[in-house]
């Protein structure tokens, strides 16, 4: 329905989380390399790893190889240097939710390659960095999902 990136994720636990999140949404994950963990870490392990029969997770190289297997959909960047924020969008199924290192966030060359309506931020109080990236990912994701009536879940609102 929706795809999940996360480019070059560095804490196992977020993965993890998101590995569980992608199980219970039916959401796509796609891990894009360099990944600075084992995906068989037990951090990894004890987060999501026991949903990873129940998820779709493509692991990819590069940013290139994960562009290559998300021709055609729209690409929204999640990013604290955003000015556009991330209700103000109507969103569709296939569309992929791009989430950036839990240190330094997405690289501004990759940002700039993408329309600025295209990247979106998530409300916080001023002074504060950002969200945790699995809990960002759940806020975009039930959003989107939302405005697809839930389908497919199994007691959705209604």
């Amino acid at each position: 329905m929706f795809e999940i990136v996360l480019y070059q994720p560095e804490i196992p636990p977020n993965a993890g989380n998101v590995i569980r999140l992608a199980a219970n949404t039916g959401t796509r994950l796609h891990l894009v390399g360099p990944i600075s963990f084992r995906l068989d870490e037990r951090s990894l392990r004890r987060a999501g790893l026991d949903y990873a029969e129940l998820a779709v997770v493509e692991v990819h190289a590069d940013w290139a190889s994960c562009m290559q297997r998300l021709v055609g959909r729209r690409i929204f960047a999640l990013t604290t240097r955003a000015t556009r924020g991330y209700a103000e969008e109507r969103y569709v199924p296939g569309d992929a939710f791009l989430f950036g290192p839990e240190s330094r966030g997405l690289p501004a060359d990759l940002l700039a390659a993408l329309p600025p309506e295209r990247r979106l931020r998530l409300p916080m109080l001023q002074g504060n960095r950002s969200l945790n990236l699995s809990n960002a990912v759940a806020v975009v994701v039930y959003e989107a999902w939302r405005q697809a009536d839930f389908s497919g879940a199994e007691c959705a609102p209604g």
